[in-house]
């Protein structure tokens, strides 16, 4: 049988009342935090009202003041509570106390990484508080959030891609699982690329490798009509891609009997050719390459064909083809999964979308 401490506490005349279970298996800290929060939300704790001070709740509770210190550090982050030098904490948020609290990181500020995030906004509502943090592929950074946030939020949205010094791609390294590793499974939510890691709830994801190939096939009977494909691939980027893909496309044209070509960038003078097909990662590359063909007089879309990967409004709009997963539903799916209690792995789809271009 629960067994229940619960107390009235007076100070400076502000009354306060909290209970705590002596005998659950949710941590003292997180049930002093719980029962703020429901406090705020049920009108007992109001706004500017103070709490009683880490000492007195410790010694109300018989806890330690580690313990007490914790929980507020945590309200503090969420910003529902405010220390105020020489006078204590006091209530600061009594409106929208999210029900769920979701730390979101993204690995950079792509276009097609914030659908992703507005996805997941919208379909999350305003039941929740999502705070978004980018990490710029920087392990160290990515590392310091983790810690920095480590307890604080209900779930941990990650996206993760990383660099390595060389500037290619790698999904993780050994520091970067053993962070994600701290974070409990029921809480952890990894989204885009799940490469390494086995320990999350919940997985809405690409398979780069084997997508590329697939979304490819779907398009063959226009791509075939070409007599070389060339995929623009940098070895080395700021934000570096999955080599994944350049091995999913590789697979595709040798499977097809197709003959193929890799480069690193479109260079300004680069040599164009009839029957050429490009398939463009970076937008720097797609717009130099498009530039490229119209200056060269060549017809895009009928001597030279582009496809485009990951897909933006821009590129629907400019009638470019594309190979893309879908970034909306990857943010809704993940929203709807949490909101609904849900655990599993999602392949998010990746299609061949056929415009202009080819």
């Amino acid at each position: 049988m629960e067994k229940f401490l619960t107390k009235e506490m007076i100070d400076e005349g502000v009354s306060f009342s909290m209970s705590l279970s002596e005998n659950s298996r949710i941590p003292k800290y997180k049930q002093i935090v719980d029962s703020i929060i429901d406090s705020i939300s049920t009108g007992k704790l109001q706004m500017d009202q103070k709490l009683p001070s880490i000492n007195m709740l410790s010694e109300e509770f018989y806890l330690s003041r580690d313990t007490v210190e914790k929980a507020y550090n945590i309200l503090k982050k969420r910003k529902i509570i405010t220390p105020i030098r020489g006078k204590g904490y006091y209530i600061t948020r009594t409106k929208l106390i999210a029900k769920v609290n979701v730390l979101f990181l993204i690995n950079k500020l792509s276009s097609y990484k914030m659908r992703i995030y507005n996805s997941f906004i919208n379909n999350i509502g305003g039941n929740s508080q999502t705070d978004l943090h980018i990490y710029h592929c920087d392990q160290t950074l990515f590392l310091n959030l983790i810690d920095k946030n480590l307890g604080a939020y209900d779930y941990y949205v990650i996206m993760p891609h990383f660099k390595t010094d060389n500037l290619t791609h790698v999904s993780s390294g050994e520091s970067v699982l053993e962070a994600i590793n701290k974070i409990p499974k029921e809480k952890l939510v990894i989204l885009d690329n799940n490469k390494g890691i086995e320990n999350s709830a919940i997985e809405v994801c690409q398979d780069y490798e084997n997508d590329i190939y697939g979304a490819l096939k779907q398009g063959i009977e226009k791509i075939s009509r070409y007599n070389k494909l060339i995929l623009i691939y940098p070895e080395s980027s700021v934000y570096p891609y999955p080599r994944r893909i350049l091995n999913g496309f590789k697979r595709f044209c040798v499977d097809s009997g197709l003959e193929y070509e890799v480069l690193r960038e479109v260079y300004d003078d680069i040599v164009l050719k009839k029957g050429d097909l490009f398939i463009t990662i970076e937008e720097s590359d797609l717009v130099s390459l498009v530039k490229q063909i119209r200056d060269k007089n060549f017809e895009l879309g009928r001597e030279i064909g582009v496809i485009s990967y990951n897909d933006t409004p821009l590129k629907e709009l400019l009638g470019i083809t594309v190979v893309s997963t879908d970034f909306k539903m990857m943010g809704a799916t993940a929203a709807s999964m949490i909101l609904n209690k849900e655990t599993g792995k999602i392949k998010n789809p990746f299609n061949f979308i056929d415009r202009n271009s080819i």
